[in-house]
C-alpha cells in the first residue's frame, strides 16, 4: 500500500509569518508599558522627595536639601524657596527612556510641594523676620 504525499494546505505557514510581524510589536509594547511604570514610580519618588524636603523646612531643619536628596531620584536637583510664610521645594529630576531610544523618550519630571514655615506660628511676620536676625522678641521695629 503506498500513501499518498499529503496536500500542504494554500495558507499554510501564514501563521509562522503572522507571529514574526506581530512578535517585535507585542515585545516594543511590553518594553513601552515597563518603561511607564518606572517613570510612575519616578513621579512618585519626586513628590515624595518634595513633600519631604518641604517638612524639613517647615520645621526649620539644617540642610532640608540633602533630606530630600535621599527621598529623590537619582541625578535630581532639588530646590527650596522660602516664600513669606511658606517653603516651596521643587525636585526636578531626569527620566531617561528605555535603550538605544534612551535620549529621544527621556523625559523631565517635577514635582512641587509648600509648607507653612513653623518657626513663624504664633508671631506676626515683622517680628519673626526679626527673629531670623537674631533680635530678640520685645525689640522687633
Amino acid at each position: 500500500m503506498r500513501s499518498e504525499p499529503r496536500r500542504r494546505a494554500p495558507d499554510a505557514g501564514f501563521v509562522t509569518a503572522e507571529t514574526a510581524v506581530a512578535l517585535p510589536a507585542l515585545v516594543l509594547l511590553a518594553a513601552l508599558l515597563i518603561w511607564g511604570v518606572v517613570v510612575a514610580a519616578g513621579q512618585i519618588r519626586c513628590v515624595d522627595a518634595a513633600r519631604v524636603g518641604a517638612r524639613a523646612a517647615a520645621r526649620g531643619d539644617a540642610d532640608p536639601v540633602s533630606v530630600a536628596q535621599q527621598a529623590a531620584p537619582a541625578g535630581a536637583v532639588v530646590e527650596v524657596t522660602e516664600e513669606g510664610e511658606t517653603v516651596r521645594v521643587t525636585v526636578e529630576a531626569p527620566c531617561p527612556g528605555p535603550g538605544r531610544l534612551g535620549a529621544m523618550l527621556s523625559i523631565r519630571l517635577s514635582a512641587t510641594a509648600v509648607a507653612g514655615r513653623e518657626d513663624l506660628i504664633g508671631t506676626d511676620m515683622a517680628g519673626a523676620v526679626a527673629l531670623r536676625q537674631g533680635v530678640p522678641r520685645g525689640e522687633a521695629p
